[in-house]
């Protein structure tokens, strides 16, 4: 085919381009969408609820969830850093707390924005026990969507428990 050959003699940059391109229509696209939908909801939600309960009301929500956001934040941080601490001197490596510590910032920039839809995710970032069934979640649709990928529509049923007993 012509296109093959072509391939061949492009030139580095424009390859690099084509991959670029392909990895943001396939990965980077779908989460633009996503959060510009979230982002409209939260806000269509924020506006309907103030209107019935005003907007000094509101305003004393969005800024509580904040401050009891910033709170969470710094006392789950602090456990998280000392744990992550405690592991890297026994010379593990603390995945589990830096997952932990990225759904702490991602819960932190959540309860900074306004909106009581992303106050909610921002909060379940933030509690231990949501922050897990947050990771499972993530991890079953991860490995849904490997396993769909690798070897057909057949493993998209895989659980996250059928792969950690198979290793």
């Amino acid at each position: 085919h012509v296109s093959c050959l072509l391939f061949i003699f492009m030139s580095p940059y424009y390859a690099i381009t084509i991959v670029i391109e392909s990895l943001f229509l396939e990965l980077i696209m779908p989460i633009l969408i996503f959060i510009s939908l979230f982002t409209l909801l939260d806000f269509v939600v924020l506006f309907s609820i103030g209107s019935q309960i005003g907007l000094l009301t509101t305003l004393l929500l969005v800024l509580g969830t904040g401050f009891a956001g910033l709170h969470l934040i710094r006392k789950e941080g602090v456990s998280t850093f000392a744990r992550a601490r405690q592991r890297m001197q026994a010379g593990e490596i603390p995945s589990s707390e830096l997952l932990t510590g990225a759904a702490l910032i991602f819960g932190g920039a959540l309860l900074m924005a306004p909106g009581f839809l992303s106050d909610a995710l921002g909060l379940a970032c933030l509690i231990p026990s949501a922050r897990q069934l947050m990771f499972k979640a993530l991890t079953w649709l991860g490995l849904k969507k490997v396993a769909g990928q690798q070897q057909g529509p057949s493993a998209s049923s895989a659980r996250p428990n059928e792969y950690q007993n198979s290793q």
